[in-house]
This record gives C-alpha cells, sequence and structure tokens, in this order.
C-alpha cells in the first residue's frame, strides 16, 4: 500500500498531485531543480504530511514517485536513487519548449519509453499527463461518486499498473489501462483524450488567450468517466509527436 509519494518536481502538476495526496492522508515529499528552501511555502501550505529534499532524497523515500519536471531534463532523474521504484511520469513532448528528439520526432520512441530507457531498473506509468492541474485539483471526486472522471495509464509492468491505479484512486480518479509505453501516445498532445475533454462547455465568444485561462480556471471543468477515456483512447491516430503544445497549465 502506498503511504508517501515522492515527487521530483513541484510545479503545477506536482504541486497538485502534493494537495491531493496530502488529502488522501498520505506522507509528501517534494523536491525540485532549485533546493529544498524554495519549497518551503508550499511545505507549509500542505502541513505536516509534507517536506521537502533533494530530488534523489524524495526518490529514495517515496513508496511511489512522480516524476513531473520538463521533459527535456529527464535526464537528471536519479536513476540509481529510483531504481526497483515504480515511477509515474506526467511529462508531454513539447518541441518548443524541450527542442527537437529525433527519437520522438520520428515516433521511433514514445516519451515514456525515452524516460524508461533512462530509467532502465525501475517501472515507468505514463500517468497524469492529459489533465490540466486545475482540473486535475477540481475533478478530483471520493470512490464511487456518480460524477468521477477517469484518467489514462499506460506502462510495460503489471504490477506497477496495479499500483498506479491504487494511488488514481486514493487521489480522486478511476484509471483506464491503454496499453504498454509504446501505446502512451494515445494520451499526449493532440490526441482526442488529450487536455480538451475535461474543459468546461460554454467558453464565451471572443475571449483573447489570457482571459480564456482566466476563465478556465475560475470554472469548474467537465466530468470524463472511464467509458468515455477508452472512446477517445481507441479513436486516436497517431501524428507527428508534440502536436499540440500550447495547452494551458500543463
Amino acid at each position: 500500500m502506498t503511504a508517501s509519494l515522492g515527487l521530483l518536481g513541484s510545479g503545477r502538476i506536482g504541486g497538485t498531485l502534493a494537495r491531493l495526496a496530502v488529502a488522501a492522508g498520505l506522507e509528501v515529499v517534494l523536491s525540485n531543480s532549485r533546493g529544498p528552501e524554495t519549497l518551503a511555502d508550499l511545505v507549509a501550505e500542505l502541513g505536516p504530511r509534507a517536506r521537502a529534499a533533494t530530488p534523489a532524497e524524495a526518490a529514495e523515500a517515496g513508496d511511489l514517485v512522480v516524476a513531473t519536471i520538463p521533459l527535456h531534463a529527464y535526464g537528471e532523474l536519479p536513476a540509481s536513487a529510483l531504481a526497483g521504484k515504480t515511477v509515474l511520469d506526467t511529462m508531454n513532448y513539447y518541441p518548443q519548449r524541450d527542442g527537437r528528439i529525433a527519437e520522438l520526432d520520428t515516433n521511433e520512441l514514445t516519451s515514456s519509453a525515452l524516460v524508461q530507457r533512462h530509467l532502465a531498473g525501475s517501472r515507468v506509468i505514463k500517468a497524469f499527463n492529459n489533465i490540466s492541474y486545475f482540473h486535475l485539483l477540481d475533478l478530483a471526486r471520493s470512490a464511487g461518486a456518480p460524477d468521477r472522471s477517469a484518467l489514462p495509464i499506460a506502462g510495460d509492468d503489471p504490477v506497477a499498473k496495479a499500483e498506479a491505479t491504487r494511488l488514481l484512486d486514493a487521489l480522486g480518479y478511476d484509471a483506464v489501462d491503454i496499453g504498454t509505453l509504446a501505446e502512451s501516445w494515445r494520451s499526449e498532445p493532440d490526441a482526442p483524450g488529450y487536455v480538451q475533454p475535461y474543459f468546461p462547455a460554454g467558453r464565451p465568444e471572443g475571449m483573447s488567450g489570457e482571459e480564456t485561462f482566466r476563465w478556465l480556471l475560475a470554472t469548474p471543468g467537465t466530468t470524463v468517466p472511464a467509458d468515455r477515456v477508452r472512446e477517445l483512447v481507441d479513436s486516436a491516430v497517431r501524428g507527428p509527436a508534440g502536436g499540440f503544445v500550447d495547452a494551458p497549465g500543463l
């Protein structure tokens, strides 16, 4: 059973997962690239279940570990400290931010397969990559709630998938198994199940980008149940990697 969650990266997605984890009764160990002292405000907000550490310390402390950093920095993930761990990978490939990565541009690998190659001693699960941070917080529901949403997961190890499914359940989501890491592109940018299905309906016309972002922050998201996630995933057609790069909050 997961009692502690290590976070490698504590930005928008990482901070949101930390909030959900603390609310679920988990211990949280946060880290970033700038040092534990820079996380003092977030730790104070989260309370006694949270503490800050270095990435290696967070990796070692977590029963499960979430890697939520820009993809171009995946090589900085502490492979030795993560050996034997299940690592949930929230990262997406955005070429405008990450630069071009040839193996992804040619679809030779998915981004999570690239991460798995670096973390050869770990079990990588793609998760939490297809929803904006504000809807990740807003749409979390207790088990059995009629308006509970689902999120896709992908991975090569069935035990790790089961661990990830239990974590999602604790944090407020059902999990939809979409296959191996080679199939994880089905939840990545430009896929039908990426970000947009969770957006609220009825966006007013004529908004600027900034106004749209403020509206999204203030408006509850749309419930996307497991059967709808499955439909969206199954309808995906693979195109160029990193196709959609301007999703707010990711």
